[in-house]
């Protein structure tokens, strides 16, 4: 027994040596592997399930932990409550991010984060200066538990108001799924029964939002009210204003140019619109409407918002709203002949353009390589338009799906894995782990 302890002990002083780009690919690596043996146990199968293989387990475990939602199987026809549970654990974790628990209850019992895991929860959370790891991890736990009870207390009423069979565990899973813009669902054709019912609309809308603006802006709004700061950060304030006018000028494009979303009553229309361009713009993967009904116009809206995607430090995916916003900042000095990227006559430090820029080329390059694979797999019947929508709503951990994901082949499912992987890590951490390489600190006001 001592033997096993010291090797245990060994294990884990080298693991702290190890570069936190890799620990923090690794860690993701592991929540997904175990959710796939949890998965795969008999307990966690549904009495009456049809025949699931173990790739199939492994395909919805990175799905959870990545908080995409695309799944080959029906969750609710596939999986027992036990295995429903593991699932929403799965989002939970995936959701908070890697480190966030473990190190809350650090926190909760030391009071201190020791130096190893302070370093990679600083290079898993890219925090603008002036705020302390240790009080926005506790705040992070905090606020992401407080709004998923609020959201659930809402969406029960809602449910058992449409006569939902056991409306609680479908409110709660709903809740945390939205918050953590998972996109999993109970319902197997996601939420178009309620496409015309505000309540879940909006407060599915309101859980997708606040996870996935991040809680940099969360508590940086938190200390504005309550006196702790007299301004809002750049970043906050990047990250509210790009996700505003993105989404208020998808919902109008969509609004008006999708013929078949045209057809429908103009209250009932403009909600359609507003909650598929919520979904793209949030990764959260819900939707009110079938996606493969979308005319090719509305498919391109819905695929630049999915790659502009969420903001740091939250529970989205994508490219994000602030590396987005440097490249576009640095485009304008270009155009208009200027020096310095500066927004509200605040300058972006030059490492943050390059960071910006290398996520931007290595997130292309990994979609392009994504498409490439998968085209040379699929069966010639799929359209390309569905190929493309497919691995950018992978790499994005987005859901949204034009019916391909429960028709792809062994080695389809392999490829879309891999794109899932890489856009919940992000595919320059990924490179970075891959190539063994450090990030140098960077102590300044934009989260890229």
């Amino acid at each position: 027994m001592n033997s096993v302890r010291a090797f245990l002990h060994h294990q884990l002083e080298r693991l702290t040596t190890v570069p936190a780009v890799t620990q923090i690919s690794l860690g993701y690596a592991l929540y997904m592997l175990f959710g796939w043996v949890l998965l795969c146990l008999p307990i966690a199968i549904a009495a009456e399930a049809p025949s699931v293989n173990a790739l199939d387990h492994l395909f919805t475990s990175v799905s959870a932990v990545s908080t995409t939602g695309l799944v080959t199987t029906s969750t609710q026809g596939t999986y027992s409550f036990f295995g429903e549970f593991v699932i929403l654990a799965l989002i939970q974790a995936g959701g908070l991010g890697y480190m966030t628990l473990g190190s809350f209850v650090v926190l909760t019992r030391t009071g201190e984060l020791p130096s190893a895991r302070r370093a990679v929860g600083e290079k898993a959370f890219t925090l603008p200066a002036g705020f302390d790891l240790a009080s926005f991890l506790r705040a992070v736990v905090v606020f992401s538990f407080v709004i998923e009870a609020i959201g659930a207390a809402v969406l029960f009423f809602a449910f058992r108001r449409t006569g939902v069979e056991d409306a609680w565990w479908i409110a709660i899973f709903h809740s945390v799924s939205a918050f953590c813009t998972a996109g999993f669902g109970l319902f197997d054709t996601s939420l178009e029964a309620f496409r015309t019912d505000p309540v879940v609309n909006l407060t599915i809308a309101a859980l997708s939002y606040l996870g996935a603006i991040g809680f940099i802006v969360m508590l940086d709004l938190w200390r504005r009210l309550v006196g702790r700061s007299k301004r809002m950060t750049l970043t906050s304030r990047l990250i509210l204003v790009v996700t505003m006018w993105f989404t208020v000028g998808a919902t109008m494009l969509i609004f008006l140019s999708d013929p078949l979303i045209g057809e429908l009553p103009p209250a009932d229309r403009l909600l359609t619109s507003f909650f598929q361009a919520m979904t793209a713009m949030t990764t959260v993967g819900f939707n009110t409407y079938p996606i493969a009904d979308f005319g090719r116009g509305a498919l391109i809206i819905l695929m630049v918002l999915m790659v502009i995607g969420a903001s740091p430090s939250g529970t989205g995916g994508g490219l994000k709203t602030t590396t987005f916003t440097a490249m576009w900042g640095f485009a304008r000095c270009q155009l208009l002949g200027r020096e310095r990227v500066r927004f509200w006559g605040r300058e972006v430090p030059e490492t943050r353009l390059r960071t910006a820029a290398a996520a931007t080329g290595l997130y292309l390059a990994t979609l392009t390589i994504g498409v490439y694979l998968l085209e040379l797999i699929l069966p010639k019947e799929a359209a390309f338009e569905d190929v493309l929508f497919e691995a950018v709503s992978a790499l994005g951990t987005v859901g949204l799906s034009r019916g391909l994901t429960p028709d792809l082949t062994s080695l389809g499912e392999i490829v879309v894995i891999g794109l899932m992987f890489a856009g919940r890590v992000g595919p320059l951490t990924l490179a970075m782990a891959l190539t063994l390489r450090r990030a140098r600190p960077s102590g300044n006001d934009l989260a890229v």
